[in-house]
């Protein structure tokens, strides 16, 4: 049994102390990671809740259950971000990323808490899939929120769309790395893959828009 309260205080009262004496991005960062590892520790809870009120497998709740809570949880702390404090639509994808990160840190902590650290190259797996797909939704919903809340009209549908594709992305990574074989090895690769991608599409973005300027 891993106490994951505890976990969170001894990883969060760093970052809070520091987040006294920076400010600006910087400090925007930090707290959104510290909500990242807030919301994974109240994810731990709802997804149990669910569990239990639903009587379901763990399989079937990491594909059905799982998704929707995480990223629904993973999705309020950003909206309260825009529709409380009304910041620059260019400064959602930064803070939706430092969410992911925190939220990726903290599962990965309380796993390794729970399992050990003895097997390097399955951790580093471990890493660059859930891990990775923490970071692939960050990237989507904050580049996408960036997006829609650029045109008011989009804002709504917009973000239960994107809401929509990161459910399905995340459901889609638990159901193949819970089967065997090529199946299992395609949902490890596939988040870094996708982000991969979208890394090479961000650089060649501006030079398209030259092209066809």
């Amino acid at each position: 049994m891993i106490y994951i309260e505890n976990i969170f205080v001894c990883l969060a009262i760093p970052l809070a102390l520091c987040i006294l004496f920076i400010g600006g991005r910087t400090r925007i960062f930090m707290l959104f990671m510290m909500a990242g590892m807030s919301v994974c520790l109240l994810s731990a809870y709802v997804n149990s809740f669910f569990m239990g009120h639903y009587g379901v497998s763990t399989t079937v709740a990491v594909v059905e259950i799982t998704p929707v809570c995480e990223e629904v949880m993973k999705l309020l702390p950003l909206l309260f971000y825009v529709l409380i404090f009304e910041p620059k639509v260019r400064n959602l994808p930064e803070a939706a990323v430092a969410l992911a990160v925190g939220f990726a840190t903290f599962e990965n902590v309380c796993y390794l808490t729970e399992n050990g650290a003895e097997n390097l190259m399955f951790l580093l797996i471990r890493g660059l899939s859930a891990g990775a797909l923490h970071i692939l939704c960050g990237i989507l919903i904050g580049f996408g929120l960036s997006y829609v809340f650029r045109r008011r009209w989009l804002a709504f549908t917009g973000t239960v769309g994107l809401l929509g594709a990161c459910i399905v992305f995340h459901a889609t990574y638990n159901l193949l790395i819970s089967g065997d074989g090529g199946w299992r090895i395609a949902g490890y690769l596939f988040p870094s893959v996708l982000i991969a991608l979208l890394f090479v599409g961000k650089l060649l973005l501006p030079k398209l828009k030259i092209m066809f300027a």
